[in-house]
C-alpha cells in the first residue's frame, strides 16, 4: 500500500484531465445501456403490438432508430476519441514523470550502488517496470471506475425499469466474485513480483553478456554462456509459468461464476413468462443487460490480475526510488574553478563496506596548491581507492579530507565536483558525436574553446580527418575510435572543463609507446598550475612529480620526489630497478 501511496504523488497533478476522462467514459458506456429498453420497445410495443397498424409500425421504428442511428454515428464518435485521447495522455505523462524522477535519482546514488547491483536489473525496473505501472492508472484510476459506474446503472435501470426480482436473481452472485478475487490475488501479487525479478535478472545477464561478447568469441565460450543464459531462461519460465499457472486457475473460476448467472435469470424469466407475469420484451432486455453487468464484471475481475502486475512493478519502481542516498552534499557552496588546490588527508580509514577488510589506514597527506603527486605501488595497494574519495564517489570510513582548509563533506556535491577533472585508463565516451563528447567538460563553453580545448589535447587533428569532423558519431562507449583517440578526446573534455584539481588514474597504461608519448605531452600541458593526483603503472611516466607515494597494503610506506626516492634506495627503488629489467 505503501507503493499505492507514493504512486498518487504523481497521479495528483492529474486529478483534473482523469476526471474529465470519467467523465466521457460515464458517457460511452451510458450509450449502450440504451440498447436493451429499445428492444424491449420494439418487441413488446411495436412487434408484438395490437394497436398499431403495420405502417404504423414502420414509421415508428425508423424514427427511433434513426434518431438513435444519429448519436451512435454522430456523438459516439467524439466521446470516443476523447476518452482514449486522455486516457493515453494522462498515462503517458505520469510515466514521464516517473521516469524522470528515477533518472534524477540514480545520478544521485553512489558508485557502491552500481558496484552492487547489476545495470541491466536498473534498466528493467526503470524501463519495463515503469511501463507496467501505466495500467494502475488506465486500468485502476479510470476502467475499473467506468465499469463499477456502469454496473449501477445498469443494475438500477433493470431495478426499476424491468423487473426487480429477476434483477436480485441476476446478481445473486456477486458475492462469489468477492471470495474469488480474495483468494486469488493475494497469491496473484506474490507470483508477478517473483516473475518481474525473474526477468530484470536475466536482462541483467544479457546486457553484461552483450557488452562483453569479445571476451566471450575470443575465448570461443559460446557454447558455455548458451548453457549460462538457458539457465536464466529457464529461472524466468518457471516463475512466468507458475504466474500464468495461477492466472488460468483464476480465469477459470471466474469464468464458471459468471456463466451461472444467464442460467438463473432464463429459468426463473422463463416461468414468469410462462406464468404471465413478464413479457418476452423484458426477457430479452434482461439477457442484454446480464452481458451489460458481467461483460464489466469480467473486466473488473480481469482488471485484478492487471492491477496485480502493475503493483508488484510499482513495487519495484519504488524500492529503487526510496534507494537511500549515501553520499550527501553539504550546504556550503563551492564556484568551479575558484578553488586554490590545497588538499589534506586527515588520518584517513576506508572499507567499501562495513564487514568487509580496510583498504586504507591511516593515511596522512598534505598537498600544497599547484603540487603533483604520484600514488605508485602494486595492484590493490588502495591507489585507486585513495583518489575516489577526493570527489566522493565514497566517504572515508574514518578521518576527514579537506579542501582549502574546508572538511569536502561540508560542500555541495555538485560544487565540490565541477572542481575535480578526472582521466581514466578506460576512457568512458558516450555514442553521440565527438562535439557532444567534448562539451560535456563545460555545456556553455563556445566553438572556439571547444577546439582550443581538442589542439590541446592533440586531438583536432585526427578529429579533422573524421568524415564528418567534430559531428562524428562515435558509437557506444566510443568503439569507432581507437584507444589514444578515445583518451585525447577525454583529455580534451577535461582541458574544456578547466579545473582546478586534477586527478590522472593510469591514464597512459592501456596505450602503445606512441600513443603514450602523444598523450603524455597533452597532460603535462593539463596538469601545469594544477593540484594533480597521478595513480601511474608505469614509473617512468611519474619521474617529474613533485611527490611519489608508494601505497602497500593502504599505507603510505615510502615519501619523496623520484630522486629522494632512488638514493633512499627501498621498496620504491627494487620496483623502479625491476621496471627498467623488464623494458
Amino acid at each position: 500500500m505503501d507503493s499505492i501511496k507514493q504512486y498518487f504523488a504523481f497521479v495528483r497533478p492529474y486529478w483534473k484531465t482523469i476526471g474529465v476522462t470519467v467523465f466521457i467514459g460515464i458517457l460511452k458506456f451510458g450509450l449502450p445501456l440504451m440498447i436493451p429498453l429499445l428492444l424491449k420497445y420494439v418487441v413488446d410495443d411495436l412487434i408484438l403490438s395490437d394497436q398499431l397498424t403495420s405502417e404504423e409500425k414502420g414509421i415508428q421504428l425508423a424514427w427511433v432508430m434513426g434518431a438513435v442511428f444519429i448519436i451512435f454515428t454522430v456523438v459516439r464518435y467524439p466521446i470516443e476519441y476523447y476518452r482514449q485521447y486522455f486516457a493515453q495522455l494522462v498515462g503517458n505523462k505520469i510515466l514521464y514523470d516517473i521516469r524522470d524522477r528515477l533518472f534524477a535519482h540514480l545520478q544521485k546514488l553512489s558508485i557502491r550502488y552500481y558496484h552492487n547491483n547489476k545495470t541491466g536489473e536498473v534498466i528493467s525496473r526503470v524501463i519495463h517496470d515503469v511501463e507496467q505501472t501505466k495500467n494502475f492508472v488506465m486500468t485502476g484510476l479510470m476502467n475499473l471506475w467506468l465499469d463499477f459506474i456502469t454496473i449501477i446503472i445498469a443494475i438500477g435501470i433493470m431495478m426499476y425499469a424491468l423487473d426487480f426480482w429477476l434483477t436480485i436473481i441476476a446478481i445473486s452472485i456477486f458475492p462469489l466474485y468477492g471470495i474469488s478475487v480474495k483468494y486469488f490475488y493475494q497469491r496473484l501479487r506474490a507470483l508477478t513480483r517473483e516473475r518481474s525479478q525473474a526477468l530484470a535478472q536475466m536482462q541483467g545477464h544479457l546486457h553484461e553478456r552483450v557488452q562483453g561478447m569479445t571476451v566471450v568469441q575470443s575465448f570461443a565460450l559460446e557454447d558455455q554462456e548458451q548453457k549460462q543464459f538457458d539457465k536464466q531462461n529457464q529461472h524466468f519460465l518457471k516463475r512466468a509459468l507458475s504466474h500464468t499457472s495461477w492466472n488460468a486457475k483464476t480465469f477459470a473460476v471466474v469464468n464458471t461464476i459468471t456463466d451461472i448467472a444467464p442460467l438463473l435469470v432464463i429459468a426463473y424469466g422463463g416461468y414468469q413468462a410462462i406464468q404471465g407475469n413478464i413479457s418476452a420484451g423484458e426477457i430479452s432486455a434482461f439477457l442484454l443487460y446480464l452481458e451489460r453487468i458481467y461483460g464489466p464484471l469480467r473486466r473488473l475481475v480481469n482488471s485484478s490480475t492487471t492491477l496485480t502486475q502493475s503493483i508488484a512493478s510499482m513495487d519495484r519502481v519504488f524500492e529503487l526510488l526510496n534507494q537511500e542516498k549515501d553520499i550527501q552534499g553539504g550546504p556550503r557552496t563551492l564556484e568551479q574553478r575558484k578553488v586554490q588546490g590545497s588538499v589534506q588527508f586527515k588520518q584517513v580509514d576506508f572499507q567499501y563496506n562495513v564487514d568487509s577488510a580496510r583498504v586504507l589506514r591511516q593515511i596522512n597527506l598534505d598537498v600544497s596548491p599547484g603540487e603533483k603527486i604520484a600514488l605508485v605501488g602494486m595492484s590493490g595497494g588502495g591507489k585507486s581507492s585513495l583518489i575516489s574519495l577526493l570527489p566522493r564517489f565514497y566517504d572515508v570510513s574514518k578521518g576527514a579530507i579537506l579542501l582549502d582548509g574546508v572538511d569536502i563533506r561540508e560542500y555541495e556535491l555538485e560544487g565540490l565536483r565541477q572542481n575535480i577533472g578526472m582521466v581514466f585508463q578506460d576512457s568512458i565516451l558516450f555514442s553521440d558525436s565527438i562535439r557532444e563528447n567534448i562539451m560535456m567538460g563545460n555545456t556553455g563553453a563556445t566553438e572556439a574553446q571547444m577546439i582550443a580545448a581538442a589542439k590541446a589535447a592533440n586531438a583536432h587533428d585526427f578529429i579533422m580527418e573524421l568524415p564528418q569532423g567534430y559531428d562524428t558519431p562515435i558509437g557506444e562507449r566510443g568503439v569507432k575510435l581507437s584507444g589514444g583517440q578515445k583518451q585525447r578526446v577525454s583529455i580534451a573534455r577535461v582541458f574544456l572543463k578547466n579545473p582546478p584539481i586534477l586527478i590522472l588514474d593510469e591514464a597512459t597504461s592501456a596505450l602503445d609507446l606512441e600513443s603514450e608519448k602523444m598523450i603524455q605531452d597533452s597532460l603535462e600541458r593539463l596538469a601545469k598550475d594544477r593540484t594533480t593526483f597521478i595513480v601511474a603503472h608505469r614509473l617512468s611516466t611519474i619521474t617529474h612529480a613533485d611527490r611519489i607515494l608508494l601505497l602497500e597494503n593502504g599505507q603510505i610506506v615510502e615519501e619523496g620526489s623520484h630522486l629522494e626516492l632512488m638514493n633512499k634506495r627501498g621498496a620504491y627503488y627494487n620496483l623502479y630497478q625491476i621496471q627498467q629489467l623488464d623494458q
